[in-house]
């Protein structure tokens, strides 16, 4: 590689760490190189990644796999982290960090039980596991920093990290919140239900939802109750939050937007079934999955409906936005690159199995989990 060359790629690592740090919830597009570094981008889970620029719907179609992984577990849950030429996923034993390039393991750590979504921050894995403990890994070699165990298992429940703190659920009831650098147990917020969802952190405020039929808004900083919503049955979608606004799906069908600071309701769409799809958030339009096989595009201000495409089985993944296409994987064993404006299918692929794991897309790289046991790495030829 020439000097120039070199100099080039060294400069977009420094502007892609720079923008992975300043990151917002939802921000303009930029040209430059992000990572995606929790469950769906953001602490805020808007699933927008704003900053992406070589995937457009004109090339998306050509999409072709990379390379693929092969995990020893089954079934994979866990949705894939990007963070510094790493991909970090879970399954049923292991959490795996594999070179984002060419898809050779770098590492895993063992531990009984299943490993979720991990997030990747200041150089720290953190990941939950069913056997109730909480992991903070070196990102680079993989070895233990600390662990929390609390009261009760963690499933599908992701952390989330912002400002120094992990959040994260259990189905103990309880929401966690700890020292990053520690692990150091700062407050717990105690729910009537078991906590499946993984926490969304906005503007000082942490929003979770609860098998007690609520979602909960508490103060980031001492897990004060600020107020909860009430809906028509469990609430195991992870809520996402963008524009003052809190998208959130229940068990009852309904897709909810709430006002962020009082809880107030301001419109609700019914889909055919139960929503566990994590909503995304973008250029006023927010998109979910149903088990209704569909997934929605609905008007981000109204709840009107612009367009719905309907799979081949449940829609349990969270979509992904970027750069005009929506990312989402179906348990009819296909990953979906649909137009976000219009909802026209662009691109898709099939593997070997049902695919539960959301997407995450990150410098002109899209990677998901299937039930076929393969971390999956699709981009255009040439990139």
């Amino acid at each position: 590689m020439k000097t120039t060359a070199k100099c080039f790629l060294m400069l977009l690592l420094v502007i892609a760490a720079t923008a992975a740090a300043q990151q917002p919830c939802v921000g303009p597009p930029k040209t430059s190189l992000v990572d995606w570094t929790q469950f769906h981008f953001t602490a805020c889970h808007t699933g927008f990644n704003a900053y992406e620029f070589i995937l457009t719907t004109a090339t998306v179609g050509d999409l072709a796999v990379a390379w693929k992984y092969t995990m020893s577990g089954f079934p994979i849950q866990s949705s894939p982290a990007v963070v510094n030429g790493m991909v970090y996923i879970g399954d049923t034993s292991y959490l795996y960090a594999v070179n984002a390039n060419t898809g050779t393991l770098v590492w895993r750590y063992a531990a009984a039980g299943d490993f979720d979504s991990p997030a990747v921050t200041n150089g720290i894995a953190y990941v939950g596991n069913d056997n109730g403990n909480v992991y903070a890994l070196d990102a680079k070699a993989g070895s233990l920093r600390w662990v929390y165990a609390t009261n009760g298992e963690i499933l599908a429940a992701s952390p989330t990290v912002a400002n120094g703190v992990v959040y994260i659920g259990t189905r103990d009831h309880n929401l966690y919140a700890l020292n990053a650098n520690t692990g150091t147990l700062l407050w717990k917020y105690t729910t009537s239900g078991q906590i499946d969802d993984s926490p969304a952190v906005a503007n000082g405020v942490v929003y979770i939802g609860s098998g007690d039929h609520n979602l909960y808004a508490l103060d980031a900083g001492t897990g004060a109750l600020l107020w909860k919503y009430s809906t028509g049955d469990f609430v195991y979608a992870s809520p996402s939050v963008a524009d003052g606004v809190v998208y959130v799906g229940s068990y009852d069908r309904n897709l909810y937007a709430l006002n962020a600071n009082t809880g107030a309701l301001l419109w609700t769409y019914e889909t055919g079934d139960a929503i566990f799809s994590t909503p995304a958030v973008a250029n006023g339009e927010v998109y979910v999955g149903s088990e209704d096989y569909t997934v929605y595009a609905l008007n981000a201000a109204t709840g009107a409906l612009a367009w719905k495409y309907t799979t081949g089985w449940y829609v349990e993944s969270s979509p992904a936005v970027a750069n005009g296409v929506v990312y989402v994987s179906s348990d009819d064993s296909n990953l979906y690159a649909l137009n976000a404006g219009n909802g026209a299918l662009l691109w898709r692929y099939q593997t070997g199995s049902y695919i539960q794991s959301s997407p995450a897309v990150a410098n002109g790289v899209v990677y998901v989990g299937s039930n076929d046991q393969g971390l999956y790495a699709f981009q255009l030829p040439n990139h």
